[in-house]
């Protein structure tokens, strides 16, 4: 189904080439297997951010995806976190990718949802709604997060969720996030680094740096492609901000 790149192109960083393919994007979507409602929803946000300035755009992205995790684009950043446990999940995704025919060739961590997506796109439409399927409930809980921040992003997500088929509660996703504290704002993230102190020399605790507490997140350093199972997400529960 081409129509998932259009939803992977609108989820990426937005560029001159994506305002310049308004029209095809409209299209696409006029085309696409959604309801009329959510096809609705889908144009207006395309006519509004291609219409209005790119550069603006671009900041509102970097502010929204770019800063804490509670809306982060790698899908296992939302199940496995800083664990041990998300490195084999890389590598065993980066596996399905080659065993696909397939392989990166951006600077981006495999489980970067708009790569993903691209890859499904490659698969067959039943592989397709399943790989879907497989990540509708941190779709799920990205879609009610981006929903209570009055972000636009949001129908893109719900777009996926419709595609997937699955059936999701969202109403008890929405009051499970209802009481959440915001982790993008200036305080929140100062509060990040300032948790654990740096230390170096022999009485250090550590080879020298802290924990991966301390440093960004992965959404927030990309080039540090830190190797992730696949196979447990679909089994993770909601995931959840301190």
């Amino acid at each position: 189904m081409q129509f998932i790149r259009v939803l992977s192109l609108l989820l990426d960083y937005p560029t001159a080439a994506l305002v310049e393919a308004k029209d095809d994007l409209l299209a696409a979507v006029e085309s696409a297997p959604l309801r009329t409602t959510r096809k609705e929803q889908l144009k207006l946000f395309i006519k509004n951010r291609c219409s209005g300035d790119l550069m603006d755009w671009q900041s509102h992205y970097d502010s929204l995806f770019e800063r804490g995790r509670a809306v982060s684009l790698l899908l296992f950043e939302h199940v496995h976190g800083e664990s041990r446990d998300r490195g084999q999940a890389m590598v065993d995704l980066m596996r399905e990718y080659r065993e696909a025919g397939l392989d990166i060739g951006v600077r981006e961590l495999p489980d970067y949802i708009p790569l993903y997506l691209e890859f499904l796109s490659t698969q067959g439409e039943d592989n397709l709604q399943i790989g879907l399927a497989d990540v509708a409930h941190i779709l799920s809980v990205l879609a009610c997060r981006l929903e209570q921040r009055d972000s636009d992003y949001a129908v893109i997500f719900y777009s996926l969720i419709d595609l997937s088929g699955a059936e999701l509660d969202l109403d008890s996703v929405r009051e499970q996030i209802k009481s959440e504290q915001r982790d993008d704002t200036k305080e929140a993230m100062d509060k990040v680094w300032e948790e654990e102190m740096v230390t170096f020399g022999p009485d250090s605790g550590s080879d020298g740096c802290g924990s991966a507490t301390s440093r960004p997140s992965a959404g927030q350093q990309r080039q540090d492609h830190v190797p992730i199972n696949w196979a447990d997400a679909k089994n993770a529960a909601a995931p959840t901000v301190e």
